[in-house]
């Protein structure tokens, strides 16, 4: 019987790891809007924060160019990597090594989103990418227009909510979360500050347990399922046509893909601005946010990470090298940053949310990836895999895995001694 084994750190695709550590930032960048619970405060309490004309900037710049992005880059990053399971020499292909990743993957989402921060994607992409083996034997390029009418099919479910008054969105996880405020006390009253005087672990895990009922309900309203999965599926087509190894030969489609992208996505950035929050579906209204989030989103994450790939491709900047450290370590810096968020922010650590704007937490979020950097790099220096990919890929493979380097260097002089 074939035994499968994880890619070896040294056989590894440094763009991916660097595509992956820029997309963290923009990740952080993002969150950082709900860990400082800037995004929970009214507008008169914004209004009184230091630099609110700054805020105002920053506000619009990340609906623009940050928000969505950086996690259609991680989605893009999930398929491609599931694609090296499918078809990698290294795991010969096996779906139970497939599931037992996503099962695991699962189980550590649970434990990120219930016990630290309710806003993990983790559990999310596991349930979702539980669907991709039935894409496995399907051509690239039929895959690649399964992706796109999965990226339009927003506009037609929205369509569907305006048509029916919003009637047919399923609300068995709001009246959960509901249930969950009503039995800890969460209300209109006191939502906005409940992180911040409520500063006891168990108080932390009870917010968490209503979140994330609640982000389930605001997956399946903002369709938030088709669109992961097409990333998904596009990530698994790049995957089979291996255009990240023959990355030469397509360039120059890559350099002409890129230029559409930014053409169609930085004008709708700005459209997204301008029709942000005046209307909400199912109002008809609501439908220009969804169109120009289609065309915003997708077309600038596509656009940002050819762009990272053509430039390192041709100059091999040390500062993108850096970025690759962080990716290796994904898993682990990704939860990190919740940690370290939840610390600065909440109630539990130095109380800062909810007292200042993007202007502040926006160059907060820039440190803390710094510390990350450097951090990612000194741990690689020592250790085959960061802590909690260690961790997972134990388990996904069900053996010990060697974490120290100076043991796989002596297990390498030895192999090469006999």
């Amino acid at each position: 019987m074939s035994q499968s084994n994880p890619v070896p750190p040294s056989q590894r695709l440094e763009i991916l790891d660097i595509l992956r550590g820029f997309a963290l930032l923009g990740i952080l960048l993002a969150n950082s809007a709900n860990f400082s619970l800037y995004f929970l405060q009214s507008d008169e309490t914004k209004a009184a924060f230091p630099f609110p004309q700054a805020d105002r900037f920053l506000d619009a710049f990340h609906e623009g160019f940050i928000d969505g992005k950086f996690y259609v880059i991680f989605s893009l990053l999930f398929g491609i990597g599931f694609s090296l399971i499918f078809f990698g020499k290294q795991t010969n292909g096996r779906l139970g090594l497939f599931y037992r990743r996503l099962f695991f993957l699962m189980i550590i989402g649970l434990i990120h989103s219930l016990l630290i921060w309710e806003g993990d994607i983790l559990g999310f992409y596991a349930v979702v990418g539980a669907i991709l083996p039935l894409f496995r034997n399907v051509a690239p390029r039929k895959l690649i227009w399964i992706s796109i009418f999965l990226m339009l099919t927003p506009l037609i479910l929205d369509g569907i909510k305006v048509a029916t008054d919003g009637k047919l969105v399923p609300q068995v996880f709001a009246e959960l979360t509901q249930k969950n405020d009503d039995k800890y006390g969460i209300n209109d009253n006191n939502f906005r500050r409940w992180l911040i005087e409520n500063d006891s672990y168990a108080h932390l895990t009870q917010w968490n347990r209503s979140g994330f009922t609640y982000l389930w309900h605001l997956r399946i309203d903002s369709n938030r399922i088709p669109k992961v999965l097409a990333m998904f599926i596009l990530g698994l087509a790049i995957g089979k046509l291996k255009l990240v190894e023959r990355f030469a030969e397509f360039r120059s489609r890559l350099q002409k893909l890129m230029i559409i992208c930014f053409l169609i996505g930085v004008p709708a950035a700005f459209a997204r601005m301008y029709f942000d929050d005046d209307v909400r579906l199912p109002a008809p209204g609501g439908l220009w946010d969804t169109l120009f989030y289609l065309v915003n989103v997708p077309t600038l994450s596509i656009a940002y990470s050819i762009a990272i790939a053509l430039y390192y491709n041709k100059y091999k900047p040390e500062i993108l090298k850096w970025l690759q450290s962080v990716g290796r370590m994904a898993l682990t810096n990704y939860m990190m940053q919740s940690v370290i968020s939840i610390c600065i922010y909440y109630g539990i650590g130095f109380r800062l949310g909810g007292q200042f704007g993007p202007s502040i937490y926006m160059p907060i979020a820039i440190l803390i990836f710094i510390a990350q950097v450097f951090y990612s790099k000194m741990w690689l220096s020592y250790f085959n895999y960061g802590p909690a990919e260690w961790i997972w890929r134990q388990l996904t493979y069900g053996k010990r895995l060697k974490l120290r380097r100076v043991e796989t260097e002596a297990l390498s002089l030895q192999n090469d001694s006999n």
